[in-house]
């Protein structure tokens, strides 16, 4: 299996999170309920990654996979 994860769009989606909420970001890029992990990387080898939030507020998480801050957007996907 390719260790390069699918491009799920090109912008990040911003997300209003709940502090004392749990996050499982997906890392495959397959998954259709983006940017959260719904299973769709079984049988390869991503795993999501767990976010917690730590307070109420908005976060960019990253859609294009590509990001150096994960689950974070840092403009990666500027480059692709």
């Amino acid at each position: 299996m390719d260790d390069t994860p699918a491009i799920a769009a090109k912008e990040p989606v911003r997300i209003d999170v709940e502090a004392g909420k749990t996050y499982f970001w997906c890392r495959c890029g397959l998954s259709k309920s983006q940017p959260f992990c719904d299973g769709a990387h079984k049988g390869t080898s991503f795993t999501p990654l767990k976010y917690d939030a730590t307070s109420d507020r908005p976060v960019f998480f990253c859609q294009c996979k590509h990001t150096k801050t994960e689950p974070l957007c840092d403009g990666s996907h500027k480059n692709l």
